[in-house]
């Protein structure tokens, strides 16, 4: 019983430090510790380098390639201008009339691309924000907005995106990222219906009141100079650990606009219409083209792992020396991989003369890798220190017991509160399957649940409570909107987490009743 208190108190302590900002490089080692002195006879450096270690190192191991690549990517799509082409795009072809829908839709096509959701969150921004304004649409919405797009369902519910919540699950149940595609459909649906209602309700009722933008001031330098630029090299703020390091890296962000670059920026369109070029009109082959990596990744994901691959001999992994695996272990990362290359191959080649420095750019991307894969594999190993104690039995038999008839039911509710807990879709994700992973599986054979369906309720599971006060992304998107959590959480908290947390009930009913499909 005093174990358990101890994991607890860890779990609280996680929570709340890292709203404070305190960076989890730091806290998962030293709480991971903390929770294993209260198991008194417990071996402290053996945890340390033979559990915490090993985790955290086994999933960089794993991982590390998938984070540098879509680094890379939406470095790339952000320094050559793609990621706003796009969004400039879609705002034009909609119009101010539909000014949410557009920003929705142009967030949810950038991640659902490979394009980082901090990528999305800085390149969005000053569209969105001469958008509301013109429409005079309350700047609260904004960030919510915004998040509907970038946070939710692209992230885990669509088919074949290649965002790491989708590929983390892959090795355990031997999937791809196309798992459950008619399942993934509709819990996106879902997603964006329960969200995009909240946002319009509220915006409706703003407008009755009277309501506007308010004071578009604070957004001036945001519109003079376009998309906040990065200094070459400078690293895009991380899902978690949002420490005071970081957050001097967004601030200068925020604040750099004494550059220049070949890219389209928003005070290049006409004040009443967004749209129109001042110097000409912008065709839509200029968005056509910036959409075509996307879709190479989109693609290429479809192809590596459903077409290509699968005929590769791949007898060789059955080998020793490389893991004695089946294909199924690592297909859907290898296919990830893959078509990430190849949406950066075919950036570098289509946008090859909008590229202010390419080496620059190449090297920003990957230091923006490093800091997520080791936040996200310190969350690892903080879980296998929690799982090795003898007091989690007693939490993992709580977890495994709440629906002992359908495992799905379990599986949701563990992998939502780690990921809660944590601040982190992909860190309560890696906590989970790293703990639990091998008994779902065993379960879910037993009932005769494809490993389909468990990969996406998975996936789709870590979209609700992650979007907590606490998580960096919403810390980073309020930075980016110079508001606070008392302005404008109440619009985010409505618009990105009721919906994950419906759309998994819908998800699990309908694999219950019909399979995966």
């Amino acid at each position: 019983m005093f174990g358990l208190v101890g994991i607890l108190l860890a779990l609280g302590l996680i929570m709340y430090l890292a709203y404070r900002g305190i960076s989890v490089l730091l806290l998962a080692p030293v709480l991971a510790t903390l929770a294993a002195l209260f198991a008194f006879d417990a071996p402290l450096l053996g945890l340390y380098t033979q559990v915490f270690m090993s985790a955290t190192g086994g999933f960089i191991i794993t991982y590390f390639p998938l984070f540098l690549l879509g680094a890379l990517f939406g470095k790339l799509m952000d320094d050559s201008g793609a990621a706003q082409a796009i969004a400039l795009g879609i705002v034009k072809k909609l119009g101010n009339k539909h000014a949410i829908l557009a920003i929705v839709i142009s967030c949810a096509i950038l991640t659902y691309g490979g394009v980082s959701l901090f990528v999305v969150a800085f390149a969005m921004y000053p569209i969105a924000a001469r958008l509301f304004i013109q429409t005079n649409i309350p700047k609260r919405l904004l960030p919510a907005t915004i998040a509907l797009g970038a946070f939710t369902f692209t992230m885990t519910a669509l088919p074949g995106s290649p965002a790491i919540q989708n590929t983390i699950p892959m090795p355990t149940f031997g999937t791809n990222a196309f798992a459950a595609p008619g399942l993934g459909v509709i819990a996106a649906l879902v997603m964006l219906a329960t969200g995009y209602a909240w946002i319009m309700h509220e915006a409706h009722k703003a407008r009755k009141k009277g309501e506007g933008y308010g004071d578009p001031s604070a957004d001036k330098s945001h519109q003079a100079h376009g998309t906040p630029r990065r200094r070459a090299g400078e690293a895009m703020v991380p899902e978690t650990g949002h420490h005071k390091q970081e957050k001097q890296i967004q601030h200068r962000a925020l604040a750099s606009d004494t550059e220049s670059a070949p890219r389209l920026h928003a005070e290049d369109f006409d004040p009443i219409e967004i749209g129109h070029h001042k110097q000409g009109r912008q065709t839509t082959g200029r968005t056509l083209v910036a959409l075509i990596p996307i879709l190479v990744v989109l693609v290429a994901n479809y192809l590596f792992s459903n077409h290509v691959i699968p005929h590769w001999n791949t007898a060789y992994l059955k080998l020793p020396e490389f893991g004695g695996i089946e294909i199924s272990s690592v297909l859907g990362i290898w296919a990830t991989l893959l078509a990430l290359l190849s949406g950066i191959l075919t950036l570098i080649v289509l946008e090859r003369t909008r590229f202010e420095n390419l080496r620059a750019t190449l090297d920003g991307g990957a230091h923006a890798a490093a800091i997520p894969i080791f936040n996200t594999a310190s969350m690892v190993g903080f879980g296998a220190v929690i799982a090795s104690l003898p007091a989690f039995i007693m939490l993992r038999d709580v977890v495994l017991g709440i629906s002992t008839d359908n495992p799905l039911i379990s599986l949701g509710i563990a992998v939502n509160v780690l990921a809660g807990i944590t601040g982190s879709a992909s860190g309560g994700l890696s906590i989970a399957l790293h703990t639990l992973g091998v008994s779902y599986v065993r379960l879910a054979d037993a009932a005769g649940i494809s490993h389909e369906l468990l990969h996406r309720v998975t996936t789709i599971a870590t979209g609700g409570l992650d979007t907590l006060p606490h998580n960096g992304a919403v810390i980073t998107l309020l930075g980016i909107s110079k508001m606070t959590h008392r302005e404008a959480y109440k619009d985010i908290f409505f618009a990105v987490v009721p919906g994950p947390i419906l759309a998994l009930i819908v998800v699990i009913g309908l694999g219950m009743a019909f399979g995966s499909f």
